[in-house]
């Protein structure tokens, strides 16, 4: 006797598993072809039970069925490789990766590979196996363990990773600056002025150099009324403390090596200044000092050392704040030190900001007269500060040159470039000729309060404020006068950071870190 499919088989068995496979393969045919032949090929199938003979498939079904073509061909290509084998009885398979591969390849030992290959009839490929899904890994549960349990254990672990300890310094943006996974710490440096609450954190870079994480500015106006009363008031209070909530709460969300936060002169000159900062504390946690102006103006100058070219032998740096202004008067040798701080001779802190004297004069409308009322007022404080002629001012000289870090000259910058808005890239480090400074201070005289508030690098904050600054920047250049003039968008923040660097260490690769050198002691009168 003779099987299509699987060669000869005994006459026992071969009768009944010719009937069940045609019985399968009458279902299989009437689904494919929706008519009623299956009926004749039964009552085939049952008479050749009977006489013990396999019944043959009509040729016009495994002519008209490509699904038959298929299963001939894998028959034939099995046949060519092995011979066919006689099939006695279904075999047991000895595992299920066994009895799947024996079905996907139409082993004849398994009388469900049918089965099989109608369950992923659609999920098969050019070659008719099921196609293959992509494995992923699973952690496989310790014995006895529940799946709930199993569940449970890894989300736990899953979390402990991420929640690890950090090394001290590394934040959550914490980055690593070499391959020997060093880590690079985070510093914070708040100054709370007279006019602006600012923020900088900040991780050091090249030597000399930081990258800012995070910033924060707002104007607060904390001395506003401190002239007339001697006290903070309360609404000024109350917007500095909103404004260093928030600076708390960025604080808070990242790992700090070091932060300084200082308070500058409206807290120095109030009655209330300590009960101001006592409550500062209570409400958002923040311990901030009041600093001397002699520190103010180390702190300024620290802040732009990066600006002062190699060619410089004399600088006159001045920081037109909002309840004072500090002037340092640099001079520079042979050898210069990597500290620009330690270069300063002579020093001064004017009793007087764009806050103060626009309060005392008036800010909104400013005529050519007050504007030189305002002049002479400073130049008489100047004139009180005792320091001996800078070399090369009053001339055409390359190696000296003055250097302006506040709200007002990067204000004039922004003017003269004509910017649409403010932009730091563009104006800190911008030069800035003689003639240029006077045309950009008449430009700002000839507009009125609206004009300047329009303005997008002045904008109704600092209308009121910034001709106030522009006459405290007219009497220092009388005092120094210099051909060109440098641009700053940085400061106390700055000098913070890279004070706190420096005495760390960290821009000294390869040497233990040690403590920041003491400057020698600095001349200047208070005024």
């Amino acid at each position: 006797m003779s099987d299509p499919d699987s060669g000869s088989a005994p006459q026992a068995d071969g009768a009944s598993a010719a009937e069940r496979r045609k019985g399968k393969s009458s279902r299989r045919a009437k689904r494919k072809r929706g008519n009623s032949r299956p009926n004749a090929h039964s009552a085939e199938a049952s008479q050749a039970g009977k006489s013990g003979q396999v019944a043959q498939r009509p040729a016009e079904d495994e002519a008209g069925s490509p699904a038959r073509k298929r299963k001939r061909r894998r028959r034939a290509r099995g046949g060519a490789q092995g011979g066919a084998q006689p099939v006695s009885q279904p075999q047991q398979l000895s595992s299920t990766a066994e009895h799947r591969a024996a079905a996907d390849h139409g082993h004849p030992s398994s009388h469900k590979g049918g089965k099989n290959r109608r369950k992923h009839r659609s999920k098969r490929g050019l070659q008719g196996r099921p196609l293959a899904h992509e494995k992923t890994a699973q952690i496989v549960a310790p014995p006895g363990m529940s799946a709930n349990a199993h569940a449970s254990a890894h989300d736990d672990h899953r979390q402990s990773r991420q929640s690890q300890p950090r090394r001290e310094g590394q934040g959550p943006h914490h980055h690593h600056a070499d391959a020997d996974s060093r880590p690079v710490d985070l510093y914070a440096a708040l100054d709370l002025g007279t006019n602006n609450c600012r923020l900088l954190i900040a991780q050091p870079t090249r030597p000399g150099q930081f990258r800012v994480v995070d910033a924060f500015s707002r104007i607060v106006r904390l001395g506003e009324g401190l002239g007339a009363s001697g006290r903070l008031s309360s609404e000024a209070m109350d917007r500095a403390v909103e404004a260093l909530r928030i600076c708390a709460a960025k604080l808070k969300t990242r790992e700090i090596r070091r932060m300084r936060l200082i308070a500058t002169e409206a807290c120095r000159a109030a009655d209330n200044g300590e009960s101001f900062l006592s409550r500062v504390t209570e409400e958002t946690g923040l311990r901030l000092e009041i600093i001397d102006r002699e520190t103010e103006a180390r702190l300024a100058v620290s802040g732009c050392s990066s600006l002062v070219g190699p060619e410089a032998r004399s600088v006159v740096l001045f920081d037109i704040g909002g309840g004072s202004s500090e002037i340092a008067v640099i001079r520079i040798g042979e050898n210069r030190s990597s500290r620009l701080a330690n270069h300063i001779t002579h020093w001064t802190s004017l009793p007087v900001g764009v806050v103060t004297l626009s309060e005392r004069h008036g800010g909104r409308d400013v005529t050519p007269e007050l504007f030189e009322t305002m002049v002479c007022e400073v130049q008489r404080m100047l004139e009180r500060f005792d320091c001996p002629p800078v070399h090369g001012a009053a001339r055409d000289s390359g190696d000296f040159h003055l250097i302006g870090t506040s709200g007002t000259v990067t204000t004039l910058a922004g003017v003269h470039l004509d910017l649409p808005r403010y932009d730091r890239r563009r104006v800190d480090g911008v030069w800035l000729s003689d003639d240029e400074v006077s045309a950009m201070q008449a430009k700002l005289l000839s507009w009125d309060f609206a004009g300047r508030a329009a303005n997008p690098c002045i904008g109704p904050d600092r209308a009121d404020l910034v001709l106030a600054g522009c006459a405290i920047l007219e009497a220092i250049r009388r005092r120094w006068p210099s051909p060109r003039m440098r641009v700053a968008d940085r400061g106390l923040r700055e000098g913070l950071l890279t004070d706190m660097m420096a005495d760390d260490g960290v821009w000294r690769r390869g040497r233990a870190r040690r403590g920041g050198h003491r400057p020698r002691d600095m001349k200047g009168p208070q005024t």
